[in-house]
């Protein structure tokens, strides 16, 4: 071997070192399923998907959709008769008897927490009329908020019907809308349920089927498993940490909890939840404007350290018509459009509403409210 080379070899050698030594750029993020996603709850922004609007079957997540429409339905206090029908429901059961009366909300319990397919037969029953009637809700709801990839044919997901489907992407939207209910995120929040027995003096005492929430992860506050022999496993999960609260789906996965903990841990790393539009008056160069238009709410948005360097508000304001304008209550309620902007990309457009009497102003913060009454106190308002 010529010396050229031995020293070329070496320089090789010294150069593969080196790069190992360089700080290595973090992996993409992968998971197991054949359908995910990961949004953040306040704004519905997408912080990862695959195959996210994919149909697929969905097995028990299925009853989340159940449960919110029970919960809806403003009948919790009432006691369910369980029919024989509810009885013979085939695979995972909070084992009801025949003609018992239970809770409504004992059984929606039941549903999230043990996944009872013979509760989710009684619900429909008893929320729905008939089983028929139930699903009919159920698409009507779906329809509702915007699950265009989705159709429903039973309360618990069981694999009897082939027009039984959904995608990552709806379960997130219906999980989304489930969690602005306070009952559902208690129940879904819930570890251990305890409800009477009719037969037996103790009571019954359902333990969360939910890993994440029992014992993996402590940033978990809900969710919903799911598995049939054709959908493979489902899951549902929601997690909260430092304000901001995440949703995660996966379908036909095969180490989903590992799946939505990545998931997670990934967006809590490099996403903080920015208060981008604050409520209330905006500043203005205007002299007619100046002091009188305002936006009635704030706008939060999951940005990373990056990104916050890309937001752009954009205010436009309608040219003020001086002669029909003199009256202050002449002037439209909507005079204009702040437009928030993500680099090139928009990501809200809000109304801006002129104080003409005719809308609701903007909540006062404490220190205004306190210089409010200061000033009444001195005579100057």
């Amino acid at each position: 071997m010529t010396l050229f080379r031995k020293r070329l070899i070496t320089l090789i050698i010294i150069v593969m070192v080196l790069i190992g030594f360089l700080p290595q750029k973090a992996s993409a993020l992968t998971v197991s399923a054949k359908g995910a996603i990961l949004i953040e709850q306040e704004s519905g922004r997408i912080l990862f998907e695959k195959n996210a609007h994919q149909r697929m079957r969905i097995a028990s997540i299925t009853k989340i959709m159940t449960a919110i429409i029970a919960i809806e339905s403003g009948k919790l206090d009432e006691m369910v008769k369980v029919s024989n029908k509810a009885v013979r429901a085939e695979g995972s059961s909070l084992y009801l008897k025949p003609n018992e009366q239970i809770k409504l909300e004992d059984l929606v319990y039941g549903l999230m927490l043990r996944s009872g397919n013979d509760s989710a037969v009684a619900i429909a029953e008893h929320v729905g009329g008939s089983l028929e009637g139930f699903v009919f809700m159920m698409n009507q709801k779906a329809a509702e908020i915007g699950m265009q990839n989705t159709e429903f044919a039973n309360p618990h997901g069981l694999d009897d019907h082939e027009n039984h489907y959904s995608t990552a992407y709806d379960m997130a939207i219906l999980t989304r809308y489930a969690m602005r209910n306070e009952k559902y995120r208690e129940i879904t929040g819930t570890k251990v349920h305890r409800a009477p027995n009719p037969t037996e003096k103790w009571d019954r005492v359902w333990r969360n089927k939910n890993k994440l929430l029992t014992k993996l992860y402590p940033y978990s506050t809900g969710g919903k498993t799911g598995y049939t022999k054709r959908a493979k496993r489902t899951l549902v999960s929601t997690a909260s940490k430092d304000g901001i609260d995440l949703i995660a789906v996966t379908i036909n996965a095969s180490d989903d909890w590992n799946d939505h903990m990545n998931m997670f841990n990934s967006a809590f790393e490099k996403y903080d939840l920015v208060k981008v539009v604050e409520e209330g008056y905006l500043r203005t160069d205007s002299s007619f404007y100046k002091g009188k238009v305002f936006v009635d709410h704030d706008f939060m948005y999951p940005l990373s350290s990056e990104e916050k360097k890309e937001i752009k508000l954009n205010v436009e304001l309608l040219e003020p018509d001086k002669r029909e304008w003199r009256k202050q209550e002449n002037v439209p309620d909507i005079v204009g459009t702040l437009t928030v902007n993500l680099g090139d990309k928009t990501i809200e457009e809000m109304p801006i509403y002129f104080d003409n009497g005719n809308v609701d102003r903007p909540k006062e913060t404490f220190w205004e409210t306190l210089k409010s009454i200061f000033l009444v106190i001195l005579g100057v308002k």
